[in-house]
């Protein structure tokens, strides 16, 4: 299970990951889908980008998700869309559920956490999807090297812009488009969390996990404001799976 922050820190945002609408058009864009496109979602949130890429594409999007608060919303918010026909979500841990190969993409927006890694994710994706379609992972990845000794998170498992690209090669899927954030994509998705916590706080300050949640929203709003919006970048990578031999 996902720690009980995430469900306090994102409880309102549109869209759990550092990116935009815009850019989520953009990556349907450039998987070409449309209304005979077949979608898969790993650790599908809230549902924002299903709803974004389903209204605007007519494509069917199959999301999983491990937290019963974000499946909920997802599950509501694509009712109040009207797009309950296009989108679905199961409630389950994607490490752990079978995977279709029927997919024409399958997406893990910030979440390669659910495999271990990123190249456990490529690994475990590439089978559900069609020869000809795509592997879609946003990720972060560091700017520049080395990283302050200070740096709170510097342990974090990323690698460069290059080395990520590596690791979907190494896979045989080549990476034929990356959609990168802005520092504006990267400030909305953080200052989200903040507004989110303090005013939870705020109502609920003798909850059990109160302590939690004001040290990790503390935490994070630190590392981000010394080393983070500097060293940290994030993009959407976009693996092809070739429809043919090499």
């Amino acid at each position: 299970m996902i720690p009980r922050y995430y469900v306090v820190a994102e409880r309102e945002h549109e869209i759990q990951n550092s990116t935009s609408e815009e850019k989520l058009l953009l990556l349907g864009e450039r998987l070409r889908l449309g209304r005979d496109s077949r979608v898969l979602d790993i650790a599908s949130g809230r549902g924002g980008p299903a709803l974004v890429l389903a209204r605007a594409f007519g494509c069917r999007i199959d999301g999983i998700e491990i937290a019963p608060e974000f499946h909920a919303a997802a599950v509501e918010r694509a009712a109040a869309a009207g797009l309950e026909h296009l989108v679905s979500s199961r409630l389950g841990d994607a490490a752990h559920e079978p995977l279709a190969e029927e997919y024409d993409a399958a997406l893990c927006l910030g979440a390669s956490f659910v495999y271990g890694g990123l190249a456990d994710t490529v690994e475990a994706l590439a089978p559900a999807v069609k020869p000809g379609g795509h592997v879609v992972v946003g990720e972060p990845f560091w700017r520049r090297l080395p990283l302050p000794e200070d740096y709170e998170d510097r342990n974090d498992p990323w690698t460069t812009l290059a080395g990520t690209v590596t690791i979907f090669e190494n896979s045989d899927l080549p990476v034929v488009s990356l959609i990168a954030s802005s520092e504006d994509d990267w400030d909305r998705y953080e200052t989200l969390h903040w507004r989110a916590c303090a005013e939870w706080l705020a109502k609920n300050p003798d909850d059990p996990d109160a302590d939690d949640i004001r040290r990790r929203s503390a935490r994070w709003k630190r590392s981000y404001l010394r080393y983070g919006r500097d060293y940290v970048g994030w993009a959407i990578f976009i693996g092809w799976k070739p429809d043919g031999p090499p």
